[in-house]
């Protein structure tokens, strides 16, 4: 396989990140904080890096073949999130390992933080993060839209009305949709931080919260997250917002081109909505009965931490764990959850659980009636064979990926909540764990190093839907 291309476009990106860079830096240039020199150095490396492979693997002739498309995926997550760990390593008296797990953390918007004391921490640094999972939350949506279903990987080829041909004479009408979505994320995070602004945020809170909701990233610039804010207008302008980053986001470029029954019609978002609201309405009255609250405070808290864990988001307005064994237990399933397909969300995605209900009940029919036909469809298309063994490998492969994760985390001497939680938190991309160490009052940075580069590698799998990243393992991807 010639990886010149796939290098000469992370050389590309290397270069893209180094700009990038220069945002926190100017910030702190205006606030006279010298944390600025820490993303000058790190721009500095990253611009010389990309300059070199630029320069070293540039073609005559650039294509790039499926097999290529799979690498170049893999390393570009695994090699901005090295590089872009160096302002934290640098600036923060914190180990490579602690960058690269916050780094990953954020690029994959999975929220998992080692850091603490984030209320008086550099400026910079705490908009580089928020950044990061901003820019990792466009990154996947373009990805999930425009590469992944390509590559026959991921949901997105059931929602595809115009066009169930994903060959290469589509991926010109990907790469324009894929602009627009870039225009309606930005608009809606301008939106998120105004709203939040007039809820009481100052200028710079109130950027960094827009960018990290709308990701469903979580990142907050306070170790309270957003028990910091008082105002429920905030707690509920972060639910709606985080709804909307849990949808998809090619609906939203439909809706505005027209057609404004796209969001309300399409299958998944109908039944995302309503799991939630049912999830609401549960949880608040039970929460309500079984303690002090109001039934207000009630909803308010429950609306808010559902919300948060379903779209995996991360937030946290209060230690849910401490509302007893059934929260606990119902937070633990709804970190599997996850939101659309081609949006910022991660973990199973709801589309995934439909489709195995219905299959289930044609098989309980198909028992029932063993010569009656039955046909597999999913709003409005027929399921074909290639989707389905994607969807049962996706699964079966998930769920492997969070029992292994899990053993070797215990291997490690962690307790049990703590391994299944981390590992589920990690492959979801949720965040927050359970328990005292790891739970929403808690972090990641009392974890051995060797625990962290796992969960990293389980944050990057659930990220990428992890058969993009198991295909690399595989001698046949090698081969030719």
């Amino acid at each position: 396989m010639n990886i010149r291309p796939v290098l000469y476009v992370i050389g590309l990106f290397l270069t893209v990140q180094s700009l990038l860079m220069l945002v926190p830096a100017l910030y702190d240039l205006l606030i006279h904080d010298p944390g600025k020199y820490a993303f000058l150095w790190s721009a500095a490396i990253n611009l010389l890096t990309g300059l070199i492979l630029c320069v070293c693997c540039r073609t005559k002739e650039f294509s790039l073949k499926a097999r290529q498309i799979f690498l170049l995926t893999n390393l570009t997550w695994v090699t901005l999130s090295g590089f872009a760990a160096l302002p934290f390593w640098i600036q923060l008296d914190i180990s490579y390992t602690d960058a690269y797990f916050e780094t990953m953390s954020a690029i994959t918007t999975t929220g998992s933080t080692v850091l603490s004391g984030l209320d008086t921490m550099n400026k910079g640094i705490l908009l580089w993060r928020s950044l990061l999972q901003w820019l990792g939350g466009i990154g996947f949506i373009v990805l999930a839209v425009a590469v992944l279903p390509f590559l026959k990987v991921g949901g997105m080829r059931l929602f595809q009305s115009e066009s169930s041909d994903w060959s290469e004479k589509v991926m010109p009408r990907s790469g324009s949709i894929a602009k627009r979505i870039v225009c309606i994320y930005l608009g809606l995070t301008v939106c998120c931080a105004y709203l939040f602004f007039l809820g009481g945020m100052n200028g710079f809170e109130a950027i960094n919260h827009a960018m990290t909701a709308l990701s469903t990233g979580g990142f907050s610039t306070s170790d309270n997250s957003m028990g910091q804010f008082s105002n429920p207008f905030i707690h509920w302008t972060a639910t709606i917002f985080m709804l909307l980053g849990g949808l998809p986001f090619v609906l939203f470029v439909k809706f505005l081109k027209g057609d404004h029954k796209a969001l309300t019609k399409n299958t998944q978002v109908v039944t995302f909505v309503q799991f939630l609201l049912l999830t609401w309405a549960g949880l608040s009255i039970w929460l309500f009965m079984y303690s002090s609250y109001s039934f207000w405070e009630s909803l308010t808290l429950v609306a808010f931490n559902t919300t948060s864990v379903v779209t995996t988001t991360g937030y946290a307005l209060t230690d849910y764990t401490l509302w007893g064994g059934f929260a606990a237990t119902a937070f633990f399933f709804l970190t599997f959850v996850g939101g659309c397909s081609g949006s910022t969300a991660g973990g199973v995605k709801i589309f995934r659980f439909e489709i195995g209900a219905k299959l289930l009940m044609i098989q309980l029919k198909q028992l029932a009636h063993p010569r009656a036909c039955f046909v597999q469809s999913y709003n409005g298309q027929q399921i074909s064979s290639d989707i389905l063994r994607s969807l049962i490998a996706f699964s079966f492969f998930f769920g492997l990926l969070v029992s292994l994760l899990t053993l070797l985390l215990s291997l490690l001497g962690l307790d049990l909540t703590t391994s299944i939680s981390g590992a589920a938190t990690a492959v979801a991309n949720v965040g927050p764990g359970l328990g005292d160490i790891i739970g929403p009052a808690g972090n990641f940075a009392s974890l051995p190093d060797s625990a962290k580069w796992l969960l990293s590698l389980g944050m990057l799998m659930g990220r990428l839907e992890v058969i993009t990243v198991l295909v690399l393992f595989t001698p046949q991807f090698w081969k030719g």
